[in-house]
């Protein structure tokens, strides 16, 4: 068991509060190497996953709203659970009507390398075996080029995780992943699957050295996401949500894909877009 030994804290001077606090700002967290979740649901997520915990934080007064046996499982994986009161969590919380729960985790330590492992392994499995299966699927990951909503990149997230993609690249000028509204809007989905964070110009041209596709829509392409083969392996570009992806990225790309439209909208949300297209390489694969 690793209940707290201290006793309720209910100071918002306290010092653990202040670190907890420093969190819902990128400095902080990036001072720390930590940061925060919310919530009954992205707390639950996290100790489903089995990713470490440095701390789980809970509301005395609303203890009794917590699911049953949440902190007992918490004590069980070793995770540190501190009683606070109501103004302390709302001192530390983003939210404008907090849960009476929070956690705080290291950051994700995946590197753009562990993206291509995958695509390794697939590669392997193939030189030995005719066969195919999901679980030997070839490699999906999702390419992302200064997405600036919070919101979106939680949605790309989610919908990267809902399709089984097998993995996010973060490039420069995208939004921060530890955004407290970004960790909200994943709903959990940042705990199943790899997420880095690279420079795409360098890891671009190292995935297309092996073979992989590297793919982006563009409203002047000809070929449709519905005509392109998703079966192999394919690293899929999103870009800026006014902009689109940047010309140096862009270039990179061995094949530019259009998303088919009927009406007279001109585009679509960037999150929504990717949706899209990632469903399209569900299907084909089946």
């Amino acid at each position: 068991m690793k209940r707290s030994s201290e006793a309720l804290i209910t100071s918002v001077h306290n010092p653990r509060v202040k670190a907890w606090a420093q969190l819902l700002d990128k400095k902080g967290r990036e001072q720390q190497q930590q940061y925060m979740i919310e919530g009954v649901h992205l707390v639950q997520e996290a100790l489903a996953s089995g990713v470490k915990i440095e701390v789980l934080v809970y509301a005395e007064e609303r203890q009794q709203s917590l699911p049953p046996g949440m902190l007992q499982l918490a004590e069980s994986a070793k995770v540190e659970c501190i009683a606070v009161s109501d103004a302390v969590l709302n001192k530390c919380t983003d939210a404008l009507t907090p849960q009476a729960v929070f956690a705080v985790l290291p950051k994700l330590s995946w590197e753009p390398q562990d993206l291509l492992q995958p695509y390794e392994i697939d590669r392997e499995r193939s030189s030995s075996s005719k066969e195919t299966s999901a679980a030997s699927a070839p490699s999906l990951v999702v390419v992302i080029d200064g997405v600036q909503d919070p919101g979106n990149l939680g949605t790309i997230i989610r919908s990267a995780d809902a399709v089984g993609a097998t993995g996010i690249l973060l490039g420069k000028g995208t939004v921060d992943l530890y955004n407290p509204k970004t960790v909200r809007s994943t709903m959990g989905s940042m705990f199943h699957l790899p997420i880095a964070s690279g420079d795409l110009v360098e890891w671009l041209p190292s995935a297309a050295s092996q073979g992989i596709a590297i793919v982006t829509t563009s409203l002047q392409a000809t070929a449709s996401c519905y005509e392109f083969d998703f079966r192999r392996p394919v690293w899929f570009i999103i870009g800026n949500e006014g902009q689109g992806v940047s010309p140096e990225v862009s270039r990179l790309a061995t094949q530019h894909i259009r998303i088919p439209m009927q009406g007279k909208a001109e585009s679509l949300n960037a999150a929504m877009a990717a949706t899209v297209v990632l469903f399209e390489a569900m299907r084909q694969r089946g």
